[in-house]
């Protein structure tokens, strides 16, 4: 018998799911993957942690819970074959992990790459004289700082790691000047580290301090273990996935979509990954291993971008296959603590067989990969059979060039029209970038515009916060920012529901019992006596919550207009302007009324709000010669106005007359704006929203996200860029009548989000 079918031989164990416990370690251990000393703690149970132990390895002790071990089979990981232990009470983790390790090893197992095992402490300085030379002191005097810390572990440099190398970042601080970070890079061999790490941090940090100048505050390991990378690879030929009557090109293209979901959409994404950890922690947990950190640094690397995104990549191959790939961080030991005090620990690394951190890490990543294709094409095959359309609508969207701005507006449509092709996302995509310019929707092109009520977006081109204060705004429509639908239920109760913000919720009747979401639209129902019907209430938000485009009242708009619609309630626009506006008091605290207003008219317009109770806020609509070409940026950092109300309010309180001054100078660049908007004096306009991004930030009520933003914008052609709305995050727009293609394209190089829009 051959060396390679002889190990086919012992890893492989058919119906072992049918066989006793006492039978599947007796096996096991007659195929040589367990010594007797092992063998015989498994029968017994003696292998299992006991209470005295417990009891020296956390505080308060009272017991001992137990979990499953299982074992996954078939795994064929860089041509040697593995049994895994695994530790999970979830059911069909296990055998699923076994099926999806049995095909990959039919088609040459799992090849798995990685990185040397090296993990990073960091050293933070604060109040440092001068940043350049403090760096550039760390990093002349490297070796100095490398050999103190190697001679506090001076066996783990014996052993080929030790401190190899260190970086120095310089970060902003929040309440203003730097912060400088030192990060030490350590390669831990096949121990965990972290206690390693940790010394070496504080044994440097005096040295540091006299080279710096500065003062050593935090000194500890990270657990983004970026350094310390796996990446594990299958190959699928389509012909492999055939079977419970799907054809093998079916599955791999659903496996191809499903992912691309993952990739695209934050909330796919997080499950998807859980997916992947469900195989990853269990090793974790069977091998003694921190699972806490090993997930921390799998999430925090999927969000590396800007944006949380799968951690695996499935495509199809130059031949057909599906080929699939995950990359993830994977910092772990063989070595140390739990060894000695958990005994099954030491039994499940026995029976696993490896010799090395980094051949478990590989171990981890092939099973990580394994788990998510097991739960890829349980899901895929269900979803096949049950048409989700919507997955494949996602894909369909990207092919079409949907950008990120509009994706999940295209999606809804695409969906509504029951015609997932390429051809008809192209249609919509086209149609909702004539919107995003004003461009309005007839009945033909988009079915749906006569049966939903909408509510505009907004942008403030000049003015903002300063309105609150009796100072006149410039505001422009974002068309057709809010849409939603109200419908007849037997439920009880208003139901709401936001499919893309993951909102649903049952109104309470009491307006007491209510949270702050719920309190400002509960106030239309209120006021309609419409809080005891029984109702559905469907939103769909074209612009991202909470980031200065006016969301929260083209929200209140578009509800209102649907119960007007549905329950034919003849509302008038006033009317309707009048009970958004009371939603906005709600939910911003301080109200100027302009953002329901703009949600109500949709149109351009010159804005002052009331100066007494009663009166009536001045609404001057703006007929401008020409559109006017913008680009709107999102940071993506959400930012609620009632908090950037609030703390203007706040300093304002402290010294009125300063800050009267700045809404007065606010006030005065705005009307000269509207000015140059009636004369189309574009470099104007320009200059006009750069002084009022300055006098904002004045304000405080930027951050370093739209700083850069505005920076961005203005080194690639954009005559002005500021901040727009309540600030504190949330978004910009710039006037870009040029090079907007260019403008928005630098802007999304940067991990932002960009829109173009016409105004007028």
């Amino acid at each position: 018998m051959s060396a390679e079918s002889s190990s086919a031989e012992r890893s492989r164990f058919p119906a072992f799911y049918k066989l006793s416990v006492s039978d599947r370690v007796r096996i096991i251990h007659e195929r040589g993957w367990l010594s007797a000393e092992d063998y015989q703690a498994l029968v017994s149970g003696e292998h299992t942690l006991k209470i005295h132990k417990a009891d020296k390895m956390i505080e308060n002790v009272v017991g001992v819970m137990g979990l499953p071990v299982g074992l996954g089979l078939n795994f064929l990981v860089n041509g040697r074959d593995y049994i895994v232990p695994l530790v999970v009470e979830e059911p069909s983790i296990v055998a699923a992990l076994s099926s999806a390790a049995k095909l990959v090893r039919g088609t040459g197992g799992f090849t798995v790459e990685s990185t040397e095992p090296v993990l990073i402490g960091q050293v933070q300085v604060v109040d440092v004289p001068h940043l350049a030379h403090a760096k550039s002191a760390l990093l002349q005097r490297k070796d100095e700082i490398l050999n103190l810390a190697n001679s506090l572990h001076p066996q783990m440099v014996a052993r080929g790691g030790g401190a190899q190398d260190l970086e120095v970042h310089v970060h902003p601080r929040p309440e203003g000047g730097d912060m400088l970070v030192l990060h030490l890079l350590v390669d831990t061999r096949d121990a965990m580290g972290a206690n390693l790490v940790n010394t070496m941090c504080e044994g440097i940090a005096s040295l540091v301090e006299t080279m710096t100048g500065g003062r050593v505050f935090l000194r500890i390991l990270s657990n983004l273990t970026d350094r310390s990378m796996v990446r594990a690879r299958c190959v699928i030929p389509a012909d492999q996935l055939t079977g419970k009557g799907f054809e093998g090109e079916e599955v791999r293209d659903g496996i191809v979509l499903a992912n691309e979901f993952a990739s695209i959409d934050p909330y796919r994404a997080a499950t998807h990954n859980k997916g992947i950890m469900n195989g990853v922690d269990a090793v974790a947990l069977a091998t003694g291993n921190d699972w806490r950190a090993i997930e921390a640094a799998a999430h925090a690397y999927a969000a590396r971008g800007g944006r949380y995104t799968s951690l695996t990549r499935w495509y199809k191959g130059e031949k057909g296959e599906l080929i699939g790939e995950l990359d993830i961080p994977m910092k772990v030991g063989t070595v140390g603590g739990p060894l000695q005090s958990n005994a099954t620990v030491a039994l499940n690394l026995r029976l696993l067989g490896v010799k090395t951190a980094r051949e478990l890490a590989e171990i981890m990543g092939a099973v990580g990969l394994a788990q998510n294709f097991s739960a890829l094409r349980a899901l895929v095959t269900e979803g096949i059979q049950q048409g989700h359309m919507t997955l494949h609508a996602r894909s369909v969207a990207v092919a079409a060039g949907a950008t990120p701005e509009i994706f999940d507006t295209v999606v809804e449509r695409l969906v509504e029209t029951g015609e997932i092709k390429i051809w008809k996302a192209q249609e919509i995509v086209e149609q909702v970038r004539k919107e995003s310019r004003g461009v309005p929707a007839t009945t033909a092109e988009h079915p749906s515009v006569d049966h939903r009520a909408c509510g505009h977006g907004k942008i403030i081109l000049l003015g903002e916060h300063a309105v609150v204060y009796g100072s006149h705004a410039v505001a422009a429509p974002v068309p057709l920012a809010v849409r939603a639908v109200a419908q007849d239920t037997k439920s009880g109760g208003v139901d709401m529901f936001i499919p893309r913000w993951g909102v649903e919720y049952r109104l309470h009747r009491d307006p007491a019992h209510r949270d702050s979401f719920q309190r400002s639209l509960g106030i239309i129902f209120d006021e309609l006596q419409l809080t005891d019907r029984s109702m559905r209430i469907e939103v769909f938000p074209n612009v991202p919550r909470a980031m200065g485009l006016g969301g929260s009242a083209a929200m209140a708009v578009a509800v209102i207009r649907a119960l007007d619609q549905h329950y034919k309630l003849n509302l008038s626009d006033e009317e309707i302007n009048a009970l958004a506006f009371r939603c906005e008091e709600v939910a911003h605290g301080s109200a100027s009324g302009i953002d329901n207003t703009v949600a109500t008219y949709g149109k351009p317009l010159l804005y002052k709000r009331a100066g007494k109770k009663g009166e009536a806020p001045m609404v001057q609509e703006l007929h401008l010669p020409k559109r006017i070409p913008l680009v709107i940026g999102i940071s993506g950092k959400e930012s609620l106005t009632a908090v950037t109300v609030g703390k203007v309010r706040t300093a304002w309180q402290r010294n009125p007359a300063l800050y009267d001054g700045i809404f007065q100078q606010i006030d005065a660049l705005t009307l000269q704006g509207v000015e140059a908007m009636q004369q189309y004096d574009l470099e104007r306009l320009g200059d006009l929203m750069n002084i009022c991004h300055g006098l904002l930030n004045a304000l405080r009520v930027s951050s370093w996200e739209v700083e850069e933003l505005v920076q961005i914008a203005r080194e690639h052609g954009a005559l002005g860029a500021k901040l727009t709305g309540g600030g504190g995050g949330g978004s910009i727009v710039a006037l870009c009548p040029q090079n907007r293609e260019k403008v928005a394209a630098a802007i999304r190089d940067a991990g932002y989000q960009a829109m173009e829009v016409d105004i007028g």
